[in-house]
């Protein structure tokens, strides 16, 4: 049995369970089985800050010869972040249109939910750029942690053969915390089971149908962004109908849909673009680059699920809390590791950025598998089709740089 299976049981067991305690039983509940999801919401927080900025510095690293690749990479990581702040803007949209947590509360001190202030926006400009690194970790500053790991991991490339210790460390670090997080995620399903029995034992019924609307809202994001993000940008920059595009990567939207791992679909997703004509070079570097950076279906589900949880504990976010998620969500996407459970972490940084609890992700967990199929297909096919637009600009640029003679 998969974990996601096993999370999806233990959300299972976690509504009967509080089902049947009900009100009476909350006291119960709240005594004897929350302290269970209270230590894995805890061991979760534990692991955001080493894994998001070793994962983020190691993906920045990758890019290997910046004065060599430096064209290619430029392109692609801004296609990459481009269409990855469209994509959380498209779920932003959604999830206010839909509105899947509105009509339910759950009971939590009002000092919890508050969302921040929003300051000036020259204040929240500056605040990305840290004065002590360590002081941004200890406080788990995910914007000025990101900002460091991007100037940590550009160094590490400028420097070069003399950073490799460091740079083997920091790879160290992230083989570390990729490790920890599978440890976290093996007792996931006991987590959830604990963090959802005392929200059902208090809510009752009322709790479930939210979830519905909330696998909606993403399927329908996710699907637009693919539509009108992915096929604008085949047909009107890359020159290609999008149903041929499409057709060429079947194999691999199926592969993704059914795996849920693009990791897993990265050897079919390379197969399926030299079919569109990409060549090897371009293909063999951006999409296994995407594979780490590029999760623009996680950045829909982000933006849809951090609406979802501020609406059920009736947050209103103001527009700096708007754009906080859209920058929080794609700098993040660049350090979000292709591991069990990275999206879900990937939220939690999110909900903390905008200080909402992160008992209400525990919603998302139990119904993660059915969302991870629709955003993993989404992100392997942005990998694709940013690899048939760098392929199609890289091709014209040796065009126009080729001897007339």
């Amino acid at each position: 049995m998969n974990l996601s299976t096993k999370i999806l049981i233990g959300l299972a067991l976690g509504v009967i369970a509080g089902l049947e305690l009900g009100a009476e039983g909350v006291g119960f509940a709240k005594t004897w089985i929350a302290p269970f999801g209270t230590i894995f919401m805890n061991m979760i927080k534990m692991v955001i800050v080493p894994l998001v900025f070793s994962s983020l510095v190691m993906g920045v690293a990758s890019l290997g010869d910046i004065k060599k690749v430096g064209r290619i990479g430029i392109k692609t990581v801004g296609y990459y972040l481009g269409t990855t702040a469209f994509a959380i803007v498209i779920g932003l949209a959604i999830g206010t249109i839909v509105e899947p947590g509105l009509g339910m509360h759950m009971p939590v001190d009002v000092a919890k939910v508050t969302a921040k202030a929003a300051p000036p926006i020259s204040k929240v400009i500056i605040d990305i750029f840290p004065t002590n690194p360590l002081e941004a970790m200890v406080k788990a500053n995910m914007l000025q942690i990101i900002v460091f790991a991007l100037f940590m991991g550009v160094g590490i490339t400028a420097v070069g053969e003399k950073a490799n210790a460091l740079k083997h460390a920091i790879d160290g670090l992230a083989e570390v915390s990729y490790k920890i997080v599978g440890m976290i995620m093996a007792v996931a399903p006991i987590g959830v089971f604990g963090l959802i029995t005392p929200v059902v034992a208090a809510n009752g019924p009322a709790v479930l149908l939210p979830l519905l609307k909330v696998i909606l809202a993403v399927y329908c994001a996710c699907f637009l962004h693919a539509v009108i993000v992915y096929g604008s940008m085949v047909r009107f920059i890359g020159k290609m109908s999008p149903m041929t595009f499409v057709k060429a990567m079947a194999p691999a939207i199926l592969m993704a849909f059914s795996s849920c791992s693009s990791g897993g679909t990265l050897p079919l997703n390379m197969s399926c673009v030299r079919k569109l004509g990409v060549s090897k070079e371009v293909s063999s570097f951006v999409l296994p680059l995407g594979a780490t950076i590029n999760m623009d279906g996680t950045a829909a589900y982000q933006g849809v699920c951090a609406l979802f949880v501020a609406q059920i504990y009736g947050v209103d976010l103001t527009a700096a809390q708007y754009m906080t998620i859209i920058v929080t969500g794609t700098l993040a996407s660049i350090g979000t590791a292709g591991v069990p459970g990275a999206g879900y972490i990937m939220l939690t940084m999110i909900l903390t950025s905008l200080g909402l609890p992160l008992e209400g992700s525990a919603l998302i967990a139990g119904i993660d598998r059915i969302l991870d199929m629709a955003r993993t297909t989404v992100n392997i096919t942005g990998d694709a089709t940013v690899s048939l637009l760098v392929d199609k600009s890289e091709k014209a640029h040796a065009e126009k740089e080729a001897p007339l003679y």
